[in-house]
């Protein structure tokens, strides 16, 4: 089933991809993510803890080169190489590993399926652990050397990992979105969904609110514990707290944001396409969150009104559109109402011989060309057909809809039908009959299987002015009754005969012919190629 067009972005962003695209290339997009991810979340906090341990936090200056060059120089660059190895090398590596599945291309386990959701978890997971190894190393050996470094070791080491594991949650999450809606397309989100969107506020919360605050009270707990702290020191601890705050925090805020707005934005997509009578849009589901949730309700929901629009036009085809459209816009309740209507019966004439002397399929491919003759005509003239009946056919005008000439409507339909048997199916001739009057239309039957009809003479007259005209010049009889109720346009177009007593009826009948030049003549607006 199609989903959105390419120009759409399936999985909310071009940097993704495509869903159908190979599963070498998916890897190879995850890996070259997850990796320039990782990395710059860490560059990051590295330049959060620079700033903070060298501009904004007052204290003693652990940058000193005669008393922490061999921290700053040698432990600190070996950890962070060896942080980088774990964190990004081997951690993307295992997150792949355990991605195989995706890579495979095959259907997820249950186990592989909450595992694939989890990975930016566990992903964040392993930067918490070696942010705090790099915290718990570098504080004691500060502690060492000077125990009052401490308390702004802890906090600017604590602060930039805060703000790294944010930062890689949320890039993680974005660059496994791919692989993540392989995991939900194999199964309901709302069983295997691992975080919420709360999560996500709670982390722009924590950088946005939480750290520039603890940051704040940190620095007026230095300023009670030193008092020699200056006004200036202070201002420029607080202005540097300040431009980070707005420039990281804005960053994980529009992350956030994105990440929340995205599978919005594709929904929103997928009802525009819905709204423009493309019933087939299908969405990627990637969000493991209640997003998600989102996503897939809207395909159920798209697939239910398929199923609907499906089933409408098929109960359209059977009974007629405006029966359908009736039907749909009220409760279909047994009974019906008198209604001065037009109609008109046609019968193939010699359809026995036919069906002898012609192999099956040959028969219903001909059936097929003449009935779609006469249903062109009569949808054209405001008519429908109300039930076929072998090789012939019932045709009302005036009901279930009001037509303003109902029997103009259907001796126009008639004349149309003779002239285009002539010329599009002239192996076949049919009779017609054209009546009106009063009758009785609505739904007949049983509660729980009825069809929509008419009862009444005015059928009658019609059935049996076709068995009439199958003898008749040009094979068409209609009452006076229906030329008298047509528009002077249209009656002048028939003349008056003789008058019949028509079988299993008591009052006579007056024929009416259409008019030679009406039936020979080659009208080129009532010839529909």
């Amino acid at each position: 089933m199609p989903q959105l067009r390419r120009s759409a972005a399936p999985l909310g962003s071009r940097l993704l991809g495509d869903t159908t695209e190979s599963p070498r290339r998916r890897r190879i997009r995850i890996q070259v993510l997850l990796t320039v991810f990782l990395i710059l979340s860490n560059l990051i906090g590295a330049v959060i803890v620079g700033v903070l341990i060298s501009v904004v936090v007052p204290g003693p200056d652990v940058l000193k080169m005669d008393r922490y060059w061999w921290v700053n120089f040698i432990v600190v660059p070996v950890y962070v190489l060896l942080a980088f190895l774990v964190g990004v090398v081997w951690g993307t590596t295992r997150a792949l590993r355990s991605l195989r599945w995706g890579i495979e291309d095959r259907q997820p386990t249950r186990s592989e399926q909450v595992a694939t959701l989890a990975m930016p978890w566990r992903l964040t997971r392993m930067q918490v652990a070696l942010w705090t190894g790099g915290l718990l190393l570098l504080t004691t050996i500060d502690g060492i050397i000077d125990p009052q470094s401490i308390p702004k070791v802890a906090f600017t080491i604590a602060a930039g990992g805060t703000v790294v594991c944010a930062f890689s949650y949320l890039l993680s999450e974005f660059a496994l979105r791919p692989i993540a809606a392989r995991a939900l397309e194999a199964g309901d989100p709302r069983r295997i969904r691992i975080a919420g969107v709360m999560g996500r506020s709670i982390l722009s919360w924590l950088l946005g609110t939480g750290v520039p605050v603890s940051g704040l009270m940190m620095i007026a707990v230095f300023r009670f514990l030193r008092p020699e702290t200056t006004s200036a020191q202070l201002a420029v601890s607080i202005l540097a707290l300040g431009g980070i705050t707005i420039v990281f925090g804005f960053a994980l805020t529009v992350l956030g944001g994105f990440a929340t707005t995205s599978p919005i934005n594709n929904v929103r997509a997928g009802m525009a396409e819905v709204e423009k009578g493309n019933m087939d849009v299908r969405l990627a589901v990637y969000d493991g969150t209640e997003l998600g949730e989102l996503q897939s309700g809207f395909n159920r929901m798209a697939e239910g009104v398929r199923d609907r629009e499906k089933i409408r036009d098929l109960f359209g085809r059977h009974v007629g559109q405006e029966v359908a459209e009736k039907a749909l816009q009220s409760d279909s309740e047994l009974g019906g109402q008198e209604r001065d209507i037009a109609v008109f019966f046609i019968d193939l004439v010699g359809s026995t011989e036919l069906a002898a002397s012609r192999p099956p399929t040959e028969v219903v491919h001909l059936l097929n060309r003449f009935f779609a003759v006469v249903v062109d005509e009569v949808d054209e003239h405001g008519g429908f057909i109300n039930k076929f009946e072998g090789d012939a056919a019932l045709a009302i005008f005036g009901a279930p809809n009001d037509i303003l000439d109902h029997c103009g409507s259907a001796l126009a339909a008639a004349r149309a039908i003779a002239r285009r048997l002539l010329v599009e199916v002239p192996e076949c001739s049919a009779a017609v009959g054209v009546a009106a009057g009063r009758a009785v239309a609505g739904n007949v039957g049983a509660k729980s299987r009825f069809e929509y009809t008419v009862i009444g003479d005015p059928v009658n007259e019609a059935a049996r002015l076709s068995e009439l005209a199958k003898n008749a010049p040009g094979a068409i009889l209609a009452s006076k009754t229906a030329v008298d109720g047509a528009a002077t346009d249209e009656a002048d177009r028939w003349e008056f005969g003789d008058s019949v007593t028509l079988r299993g009826r008591s009052v006579q009948t007056v024929l009416a012919n259409p008019k030679n030049a009406e039936i020979a003549a080659d009208e080129p607006e009532a010839v529909h190629a």
